[in-house]
């Protein structure tokens, strides 16, 4: 018996990635007005900021349903495989919940995992189910690990405009409007499976070095766990120079730095420019 990983497209990990892999990623949707699109299917991490900046409106999320759960995990048990499936936070969605509903249809079969977390954070956990799985740990010893290791995963985000949090409600126009003229540049996190505001800075240089102090005292990078890096956006030019900045923290530990582009989960409301760091402390 085999262990399948399954997940959500909000862990912004690609489908030729997954396909690498052997992870299914199930797409989340993605609507801009009464245009709907499968996120990294049917729309692309560039054709989905492209849209976003052109926008005068937000676009929106729909989670996976418990009947589209619920054929995923028929798939896996009727190849004679267990599954671990790996939800973007409960707090973010009802994605969870979902999972959970459609598990019922498949006691000791499936195991779901509420990642508390998104996007670079999620896959993160991901990868090391990926790891677990390789070393031929079994779906319920898999499902513990994560449960356990989950509370050692950092993300910490550094925005590179207030605008799309303005859109969404996030923040008042006003507060906004005071953070563009000043350059004001968030760094936000995860606690309890929710975004916070932990940190401000003016200025992008100030903003790396907030996210550098961050990083150190969050205990430091563990280096033998997955690790990754991430942007907003249509170009990677702000996370290049935050490699340039923070080099020390990883000269040494590591030649190869996983790098992706961050979807629409979070990008809706970070908006392009915005970096982010995931890690076990």
């Amino acid at each position: 018996m085999s262990v399948r990983i399954i997940t959500d497209s909000a862990c912004d990990i690609s489908q030729e990635q997954a396909a690498a892999l052997g992870v299914e990623v199930m797409p989340l949707t993605v609507a801009f007005g009464s245009e709907e699109y499968l996120d990294g299917v049917t729309l692309s991490g560039q054709a989905f900021f492209e849209k976003l900046v052109e926008s005068d409106t937000l676009p929106h999320t729909c989670q996976i349903t418990p009947f589209q759960y619920e054929e995923a995990f028929g798939r896996a048990r009727q190849a004679g495989d267990e599954a671990v499936c790996i939800t973007l936070s409960s707090r973010l969605s009802g994605g969870w919940n979902s999972a959970c509903m459609a598990a019922e249809a498949f006691p000791g079969c499936v195991h779901v995992v509420d990642s508390e977390n998104v996007s670079i954070g999620q896959q993160i956990l991901v990868m090391l189910a990926v790891r677990l799985q390789d070393r031929g740990e079994s779906a319920a010893g898999i499902a513990a690990a994560l449960e356990t290791e989950k509370k050692r995963v950092r993300v910490l985000a550094l925005l590179d405009t207030l605008e799309y949090l303005k859109r969404g409600g996030r923040i008042s126009p006003a507060v906004a409007f005071a953070g563009g003229v000043l350059s004001i540049k968030p760094v936000v996190s995860l606690r309890g499976g929710e975004v916070v505001l932990i940190g401000k800075a003016r200025g992008s240089k100030n903003g790396n070095n907030l996210l550098m102090r961050f990083v150190e005292q969050s205990g430091g990078i563990d280096f033998s766990m997955p690790y990754a890096l991430g942007y907003s956006g249509l170009s990677d030019a702000l996370l290049r120079k935050y490699l340039a900045d923070s080099e020390a923290l990883y000269k040494g530990h590591t030649a190869d730095i996983p790098v992706c582009r961050i979807g629409c989960t979070i990008g809706t409301y970070a908006g392009p420019g915005a970096i982010g760091v995931a890690f076990f402390s």
